[in-house]
C-alpha cells in the first residue's frame, strides 16, 4: 500500500467519491478540487480527519489542505479518481464572475509557479555567487547557470500556452505551438529591427508608436517581442480554444485530425499577431504603469495594506488576481515593488507561532507548534494558519497587523524583487539586482524582517492566552496527588429513559469499553440536552452522534441509536454547530423514537468517556431510570 492511500481514499468518498470530481490540481499545500456538486462533500468529517489541516471554499474550488507532503496525497489520489480534464465547459460556468476569473488564473499559473520559483532561485543564488566572487559573471559557469535558469523566464509563453490549453479545453499541444510562434525569433522585434529600416511607424509621436517591418495580406505587423510576456499568449490561445470548437464541428471527420489543428494555428496566430499580441501588449504596459501610478500616490498606505491582507487574500484565494500584476512588472519593467510588500507576512505568522509554542502549556499545541515554524521559515505558512493561528483568531490578527506594518515600510523603502523567487529565506537572491548586482533590496527586505518579528512575538507574549481548559488541565498535571485524589468530574444525564448498563449495550463496539468507559440509555423522550458546560467538538452530518468536551477537559460521546447513521440525517434535528459552545442542559438535538424504530433501528443511546485513559475510575448512576439533567456519573482523577 502506498504511503497516503489509505487517506486518499478517505478524501474522495468525502468529497462525493470520484464521480464529483470534475477536475483536481494541487499547489504548495492543497488538494485544489472542482466539484460537481458541493453539497455532496462532508465539510466536518474532513476536517476531522487525521492528515487534513481544513477545508477551503474559493474560486470555485474546493481545497482540503494537506500541508508539506501535499503532493505526495495528491499522487495517491489520481489512481482513484481516474483520468479526469483539468478544466471543463460546465465547471468553468459556476460561481460569479470574479470566481470564475480566480479559477482560470489559479489554473494557468499553478502549474507553472514551482518551476518559476525552482528557476528563480537559481538565477537569484548565481547572480550572488558571482556577487560574492565565487566566479566571475563572464565564466563558462555563470554562463551556463544563467542560461539555464532563465530559459522558462525566456520561452515563458510556451509554457503558459500548454497550461491555458489544457484550461481551455484547447489540444494542449497546440497551445505548446502558439506559445513556440510567439518565440520564433524572425518573427520578434530583435529580428525585425535587425533587417534594416522600417517600412513605416504606426502611432508616432505617442506611448504606442511601433515600428512596421513586415505585414501580412497587406495588413501591417506591428512589431512586438513576445518573449517573456504573459497575457498575449493567453488570450491568443482562449481565442484558439473558439477556433477549434468551430472547426472540429464543421470539418468532415475523414480529416478532422489534421485538418482542424491547422486552420486553428492559422487564424489564431493570424489574428494574434495582427490584433491580439499588440493590444494584449499594449495593454500589459498599462496595467504595469497604472499600478505604478496609483502605488505613488502613496507607497506607505499601498504598502500597509498589502501587508495587512496579503494572509486573508490567500486563504480564499483571492491572491490569484494579483499574481499576474506581480508577474506582468517583473516581465514588462524588469521589477516588481507593488505586491513585494507582502514579503514580511510569512515571517510574522512564524514569530507568532513561535511565541505561542513558547508560551503555551498546551503539550498537543507545542507538537504541532515546531514543524509549522520550520515550515514557515522556508516560506509554508498554510500548516500555521491553518492548524493554529487562524481557528485562534487573535494571534491570526497579530500577525496580520505586524506584517501590515513592515508591509508600510517596505512601502516606503521602495522594495524590488527583479525575478521571480522562491519563498521565505529563499527569496532574497531574487532582489539583487542583476544589472548592477546592487544587494540593497536585500538589506530593506531584512530591515523589514526585523520590524514584523520582534512586532508579532511581543504582541503574542502579551495577548495570547491559552484557553481555559488547557490551564486548568495542566493545574490538574501540577497539582500533588493528595490534590488530584478528591478531584472529580461530573456529567449529568443528556437524556430521559431507561439505564442499560455498558456490557448490556447491543453493539460490541460499545458493550466491552473498546471506545471507553459509559453506560446506555433507551430513552422514552426523544430530545437530547448538553450533559454540562462545554464545546461541541464534532457534530457528525447525519446528527446522530455529538462529541462534547467539558471546560474541565472530560469529552463524551452521545450516540442516539445503533448503526443509524444509515439513516442519512433522517428523523434526527440538530440545534447546534460544530465549534459551539453550550451550557449544561441546554438542546442540542431531536429525533423521531417511533419513525427510527419503524425504520429497523435500535433507539439505544450509548454515552461513552471517549478519554477513559485520563482518569482513575469512571463512578456511574446505581439508578434504574433517569431523568435528564439528573446525576450521569463521575470521572475521578
Amino acid at each position: 500500500m502506498r504511503k497516503y492511500e489509505q487517506l486518499a481514499k478517505q478524501i474522495v468518498e468525502e468529497v462525493g467519491g470520484k464521480d464529483n470530481v470534475a477536475s483536481l490540481t494541487h499547489c504548495v499545500t492543497r488538494l485544489r478540487f472542482q466539484l460537481k456538486d458541493e453539497s455532496k462533500a462532508n465539510d466536518d468529517v474532513l476536517k476531522n480527519m487525521d492528515g487534513v489541516v481544513t477545508v477551503m471554499k474559493s474560486g470555485g474550488q474546493y481545497q482540503v489542505v494537506i500541508g508539506n507532503h501535499v503532493a505526495d496525497v495528491y499522487n495517491d489520489v489520481l489512481p482513484i479518481i481516474g483520468e479526469i480534464p483539468q478544466g471543463t465547459a460546465d465547471s468553468e460556468q459556476q460561481g460569479s464572475l470574479f470566481d470564475r476569473f480566480i479559477n482560470v488564473i489559479s489554473g494557468i499559473f499553478q502549474p507553472v509557479l514551482g518551476l518559476m520559483s525552482a528557476a528563480g532561485m537559481l538565477k537569484g543564488l548565481n547572480i550572488l555567487f558571482s556577487v560574492v566572487g565565487l566566479y566571475t559573471d563572464t565564466s563558462g559557469t555563470y554562463v551556463f547557470l544563467d542560461g539555464i535558469s532563465d530559459a522558462l523566464f525566456m520561452y515563458l509563453p510556451v509554457i503558459l500556452g500548454y497550461t491555458a490549453a489544457k484550461k481551455f479545453n484547447l489540444k494542449p499541444l497546440l497551445g505548446v505551438l502558439l506559445g513556440l510562434a510567439l518565440c520564433y525569433p524572425a518573427l520578434q522585434l530583435s529580428a525585425l529591427s535587425g533587417a534594416g529600416e522600417p517600412l513605416y511607424t504606426l502611432f508616432e509621436g505617442t506611448v504606442f508608436q511601433s515600428p512596421v517591418y513586415l505585414d501580412i495580406f497587406g495588413i501591417p505587423l506591428i512589431s512586438v517581442d513576445y518573449t517573456s510576456t504573459v497575457i498575449p499568449i493567453i488570450i491568443i490561445v482562449y481565442f484558439a480554444s473558439y477556433c477549434q470548437k468551430l472547426f472540429d464541428k464543421v470539418i468532415p471527420d475523414v480529416v478532422k485530425f489534421f485538418v482542424s489543428p491547422m486552420l486553428t494555428m492559422v487564424v489564431s496566430l493570424t489574428v494574434g499577431f495582427l490584433l491580439i499580441g499588440p493590444l494584449a501588449t499594449f495593454g500589459s504596459n498599462l496595467i504595469a504603469e497604472g499600478v505604478i501610478a496609483v502605488r505613488s500616490f502613496s507607497p506607505m498606505v499601498s504598502g500597509a495594506l498589502v501587508g495587512f491582507f496579503w494572509q486573508i487574500l490567500v486563504i480564499f484565494g483571492l491572491h490569484w488576481g494579483i499574481i499576474p500584476i506581480y508577474i506582468n512588472n517583473i516581465m514588462t519593467i524588469g521589477y516588481d515593488n507593488v505586491m513585494m510588500p507582502f514579503f514580511a507576512a510569512t515571517f510574522a505568522q512564524t514569530a507568532v507561532v513561535l511565541a505561542m509554542m513558547l508560551k503555551t502549556k498546551d503539550k498537543k499545541l507545542k507538537q504541532i507548534a515546531f514543524p509549522a515554524v520550520i515550515s514557515g521559515i522556508f516560506g509554508i505558512t498554510e500548516p500555521a494558519i491553518y492548524g493554529i493561528t487562524l481557528p485562534r483568531k487573535t494571534p491570526f490578527i497579530i500577525s496580520c497587523i505586524a506584517s501590515g506594518i513592515a508591509g508600510a515600510y517596505y512601502g516606503f523603502a521602495n522594495l524590488k524583487e527583479y525575478i521571480f523567487g522562491g519563498m521565505g529565506i529563499f527569496e532574497f537572491p531574487a532582489m539583487i539586482n542583476p544589472e548592477t548586482h546592487g544587494m540593497d533590496d536585500i538589506v530593506v527586505a531584512v530591515i523589514g524582517i526585523c520590524i514584523a518579528v520582534p512586532i508579532a512575538l511581543i504582541l503574542t507574549f502579551i495577548f495570547y492566552k491559552d484557553p481555559k481548559e488547557v490551564l486548568e488541565t495542566s493545574a490538574v498535571q501540577e497539582a500533588t496527588p493528595s490534590e488530584l485524589a478528591v478531584k472529580q468530574m461530573t456529567a449529568y444525564s443528556p437524556l430521559t429513559g431507561t439505564v442499560i448498563p455498558q456490557e448490556k449495550i447491543e453493539d460490541v463496539a460499545f458493550s466491552q469499553g473498546l471506545l471507553g468507559k459509559g453506560l446506555g440509555i433507551y430513552p422514552t423522550i426523544g430530545e437530547v440536552v448538553a450533559p454540562f458546560d462545554g464545546t461541541l467538538v464534532t457534530v457528525f452530518p447525519t446528527k446522530h452522534a455529538l462529541g462534547i468536551v467539558s471546560d474541565e477537559g472530560l469529552e463524551l460521546l452521545i450516540h442516539v441509536g445503533l448503526n443509524t447513521v444509515q439513516l442519512d440525517g433522517q428523523h434526527f434535528t440538530s440545534y447546534v454547530e460544530q465549534g459551539q459552545r453550550v451550557t449544561k442542559g441546554q438542546r442540542l438535538l431531536s429525533f423521531d423514537i417511533q419513525a427510527i424504530e419503524a425504520a429497523g433501528f435500535s433507539v439505544e443511546v450509548p454515552i461513552i468517556v471517549t478519554n477513559t485513559q485520563d482518569y482513575e475510575d469512571i463512578v456511574v448512576t446505581t439508578e434504574k431510570t433517569i431523568e435528564k439533567d439528573a446525576f450521569l456519573f463521575s470521572a475521578l482523577t
